[in-house]
């Protein structure tokens, strides 16, 4: 089994999308509940003057991680009308498939950029 995989994205919520968004959101977490049971975590936050939307998933590898981009791909395509993806953020070692899928995502969902961080040193439980 890989190292855990965290997957962090920032988005720019759209004026006048908030409502749209936060069922979006509803409905993308339940989504991923019911068919994704490998996703150990999927969070989405909100700051505090609801401008700016936060993804957190936790990942137990890198193949989890591809298997949710391409089963979610036409769900997170949802969301194009309601943000713009600033950046996407990867803690752990990941495929170059699962780098080209979360290139092609930021280019869709916005101008975000994409940046893998490899693991130096610590452990997983």
């Amino acid at each position: 089994m890989g190292q855990p995989i965290v997957y962090v994205d920032v988005s720019d919520i759209r004026d006048g999308k908030l409502d749209e968004l936060e069922a979006a959101m509803d409905h993308l977490a339940g989504f991923v509940e019911a068919h994704m049971p490998r996703v150990v975590s999927y969070a989405f936050f909100l700051d505090k003057e609801r401008r700016t939307m936060t993804v957190v998933a936790v990942h137990p590898d890198s193949d989890s991680l591809e298997f949710h981009l391409d089963e979610g791909n036409e769900e997170f395509r949802k969301f194009g009308d309601l943000l713009d993806l600033s950046r996407i953020e990867v803690y752990g070692e990941v495929s170059d498939g699962v780098k080209e899928r979360l290139d092609r995502k930021a280019r869709m969902l916005g101008r975000g950029t994409v940046n893998v961080h490899e693991l130096h040193a610590g452990f997983a439980r």
